[in-house]
C-alpha cells in the first residue's frame, strides 16, 4: 500500500515546527528518523493532514553535557550512540542498547526521540533509559516541560504528548562508579522486537536499585526501589539474593496471567541480576 495523500512542510526550527503542529490542531505527525512512522503512513494506520520533517533541526541532533546530566537531542540517532559520536556518562551502557536495537540500517535512521515517542512496549529506550534514571524535555508553545521517561508511556503506542508537542531531548543522569548496569532481552531472532525485557542499575554501595520490566504489551514495569526483589534490601550480595518468586508476584499484579509468559520474563530478569553482579 502507500500512504494517504498529506502535506509536507519542513520547518526550520523547533519553534517552527511546534507553530505548525499547533495550526493543524492534532492533525499533524512528526518525522524524524521515519522507521516506524514511515511503514504505518504506508499501511495507513496513520493518516495524517500534514506531515512535519525535523530531520534537518540541528538543535534536535546536539549531546551536551550539563551538571551531571548528559542531554541528548532528539534527533540524534541509536548509530550516533552506538558509535559513541556523543559524550557518555552512562560507561557504556547507553551504547550497549542503541548496539542491540534493531539492524544497522535502522541504527542510522532511528532517532532516540522517534523511539521515544512511538512508544513501542517491546522498543529499547522506553525500558533501558527508565532504569536509568532518564528525563525526557517537551517542546510546546508555551515553552518546555520535563517528565520521567516512566511517566512518558501512558500505553501501548500512547504517550503523555500533547497535540502541540515534541520531543526536544532526553536528560540522563551521571551513573555512579559503583553502580552495577545490565540490559537484557529476549527476542526469537536478532534485530527483532522483543517479547521480554529486563534493565537494572543496582548500586550496593548506596544500597538502591532501579528494576525495569518491558515487552509486556503495556507500558514497562518500573521499580524505583527495587529492593522488594532482594528480600527487603539491596547488598552486595544482590545475586544470592534475588527473589524470583516476588518478580513472578510483581507481574502476575501487573496482569500477565500466563505462566509461560511470567516465566520467560522472571528468566530474563534474573539473567540481567546475574550479568549486573558479573
Amino acid at each position: 500500500m502507500k500512504a494517504a495523500p498529506f502535506a509536507y512542510q519542513r520547518p526550520a526550527t523547533v519553534n517552527a515546527a511546534v507553530a505548525l503542529m499547533t495550526e493543524t490542531s492534532g492533525a499533524a505527525k512528526i518525522i524524524a528518523g521515519g522507521q516506524s512512522l514511515g511503514p504505518m503512513l504506508n499501511l495507513r494506520l496513520v493518516q495524517p493532514e500534514l506531515v512535519i520533517d525535523i530531520t534537518g533541526l540541528s538543535e534536535l541532533k546536539q549531546a551536551e553535557r550539563d551538571g551531571d546530566e548528559l542531554v541528548i537531542g532528539a534527533c540524534v540517532t541509536h548509530g550516533d550512540i552506538e558509535d559513541g559520536r556523543i559524550p557518555d556518562v552512562t560507561r557504556g551502557a547507553m551504547q550497549r542498547v542503541a548496539s542491540n536495537i534493531a539492524y544497522r540500517a535502522v541504527r542510522n535512521r532511528g532517532t532516540i526521540g522517534g523511539s521515544l515517542s512511538h512508544a513501542d512496549p517491546a522498543a529499547d529506550w522506553v525500558s533501558a533509559l527508565p532504569a536509568l534514571g532518564a528525563k525526557v524535555r517537551l517542546r510546546n508553545p508555551d515553552g518546555t516541560r520535563d517528565l520521567p521517561v516512566e511517566d512518558f508511556m501512558t500505553g501501548a503506542l500512547e504517550s503523555a504528548l500533547a497535540a502541540n508537542e515534541l520531543v526536544e531531548s532526553v536528560r540522563v543522569p551521571a551513573m555512579r562508579a559503583s553502580a552495577r548496569w545490565a540490559y537484557v532481552k529476549a527476542c526469537r531472532k536478532p534485530g527483532e522486537f522483543a517479547h521480554a525485557i529486563a534493565a537494572v542499575l543496582i548500586d550496593p554501595e548506596a544500597a538502591t536499585g532501579r528494576v525495569v520490566i518491558g515487552a509486556i504489551e503495556a507500558p514497562p514495569i518500573v521499580l524505583r526501589d527495587a529492593s522488594e526483589l532482594f528480600g527487603g534490601k539491596i547488598t552486595g550480595n544482590f545475586k544470592k539474593e534475588f527473589v524470583a518468586g516476588a518478580a513472578d508476584a510483581l507481574l502476575k499484579k501487573a496482569g500477565l496471567s500466563n505462566a509461560a509468559d511470567r516465566h520467560i520474563h522472571v528468566a530474563i530478569l534474573r539473567r540481567a541480576v546475574e550479568e549486573a553482579a558479573a
